[in-house]
């Protein structure tokens, strides 16, 4: 069912005259199974406090939830045609109307790491690409047939939009720089070892793919008799609803410089079962290293920093060993998050451990004072 719902979505922004790469149809993609995904939650969370004799209070007011703009149904559960929006009306409700409301979610929010201010960001950073309001409606009904409901279809989900970014990378406009392999990002965390109750830290989130393997890896537990980390479909929860709490709100933080990716992130923390991702958007590297506190480290990093970038003077002057090179300054920040005794899995360029230049040197002996190397 997902599978071909993608397929059938990226066919139609393949037609349309504002998406041109795998980047665009993954944007696009992203914002509206959010909507979807966000109606799939509410309606859960109504059901429960129904069930429990409580009142719910939707965080979307009615005339733009889901089920009112993107797919009213009639009494037999049918999409309603003479109430649902198409063509012109469709994009002029879209852009005029959706997008301007959930942008005001970030202002009214009562906090960075709420739903609300992720709402608010996500349509802040992001715009409507698609010029086509029929093509919108083509799209928009797939999407509206997936259905979120069972721990199997979020899974399948998540995989599925693990591969659209993966595509992504494999596309222009730099898009490589958003994915890393998820076999490396699972050696790397099998080697790290977190363990629930610890904090971890990507400052260089990307599409979250080192935070989403993390989750999988402290959920799904392992096999205690062999060692070996359980399938999804082996595992049954070990987990308390404490342990649940700690990894939804108190296990996992990053940052993100950029729009898209930081859209993507958290779309795919959400799609692997994260309700309000910690994630900050922000250039990581104006953070002046002098002002970081024990409060504000973390026991694990975990991160593919940016190679080749280039950081302003301005920038450079938050950090003991300055050069412009991006990869070098994040290194020095992770030292900096490290709590004493942490742990940290970082991908650093090859070249790393022999060129002789003096940042590089530097670099190599701030790591020999301060790190354990393995």
């Amino acid at each position: 069912m997902f599978e071909q719902a993608f397929k059938n979505i990226d066919d139609v922004l393949h037609k349309d005259a504002g998406c041109s790469s795998e980047l665009d149809y993954t944007e696009q993609t992203s914002w509206l199974l959010f909507l979807k995904y966000l109606d799939a939650l509410e309606h859960e969370k109504a059901t429960m406090a129904r069930l429990e004799g409580r009142k719910y209070t939707h965080i979307i007011d009615k005339p733009y939830r889901w089920e009112s703009w993107a797919a009213p149904k009639d009494k037999a559960g049918k999409l309603d045609h003479n109430h649902a929006l198409t063509g012109d009306d469709l994009l002029d409700f879209v852009n005029r109307q959706l997008f301007p409301y959930l942008q005001g979610f970030k202002a009214k929010a009562s906090g960075p790491n709420t739903i609300e201010y992720k709402i608010g960001e996500i349509f802040s950073e992001i715009k409507n690409r698609i010029q086509s309001g029929y093509n919108l409606r083509d799209i928009i009904d797939p999407i509206d047939g997936l259905r979120f409901l069972s721990q199997t279809e979020k899974h399948e989900l998540s995989h599925l939009y693990e591969a659209k970014i993966k595509n992504m990378g494999n596309a222009g406009r730099n898009g490589g720089e958003y994915y890393t392999p998820r076999p490396l990002i699972r050696a790397i965390i099998k080697i790290v070892d977190p363990k629930i109750g610890e904090t971890i830290y990507d400052g260089a989130v990307g599409s979250g793919g080192f935070l989403c393997e993390a989750y999988d890896y402290l959920k799904n537990g392992k096999d205690e008799k062999n060692g070996n980390h359980k399938s999804h479909s082996s595992y049954k929860s070990h987990l308390t609803t404490k342990d649940l709490t700690i990894l939804q709100t108190r296990t996992f933080f990053g940052k993100e410089k950029k729009s898209l990716a930081y859209v993507i992130a958290i779309m795919n923390m959400i799609l692997h079962g994260i309700e309000a991702p910690n994630i900050i958007h922000t250039n990581t590297l104006t953070e002046n290293l002098a002002d970081v506190q024990a409060k504000d480290q973390y026991d694990v990093v975990l991160a593919n920093p940016p190679f080749g970038g280039k950081e302003r003077p301005e920038v450079q002057q938050n950090f003991h060993i300055r050069t412009g090179e991006t990869a070098f300054l994040f290194l020095q920040h992770f030292i900096r998050l490290l709590k004493a005794g942490g742990r940290g899995g970082i991908v650093i360029k090859y070249t790393f451990l022999s060129n002789t230049d003096n940042a590089s040197v530097s670099l190599r002996k701030l790591l020999l004072q301060n790190c354990n190397l393995d």
